[in-house]
């Protein structure tokens, strides 16, 4: 179990790592973003699959700061819940070899 969240952390760095490209690229003219979406590619497997955002043209950035920002809370939440999940993982697993001991 703790392999599935450790993929998911590894995913949600590859997320948070291209929403803060396209944050400091948002005055780069003709820059494209990338979007970030996850996936469960095995049963215990977490993978983040990155894309380049839609061409519309325009010469300026087309970074969306009202996508990129929230994007930002939902990787926090994602970290959030599987460093909880592996501490808890942790202190059961440290309780049961007390328990063995």
């Amino acid at each position: 179990m703790i392999n599935t969240n450790l993929s998911s952390l590894q995913a949600h760095q590859q997320w948070m790592d291209n929403n803060a490209n396209n944050i400091a690229n948002v005055n780069s003219d003709g820059f494209i973003p990338s979007d970030t979406t996850l996936l469960n590619t095995t049963k215990d497997n977490v993978a983040a699959n990155t894309t380049l955002a839609q061409d519309n043209g325009s010469i300026k950035s087309q970074t969306d700061l009202t996508k990129e920002l929230p994007d930002q809370v939902s990787i926090e939440a994602g970290f959030s819940v599987n460093v909880t999940a592996i501490k808890t993982q942790d202190e059961m697993l440290g309780t049961l070899l007390d328990l063995k001991a």
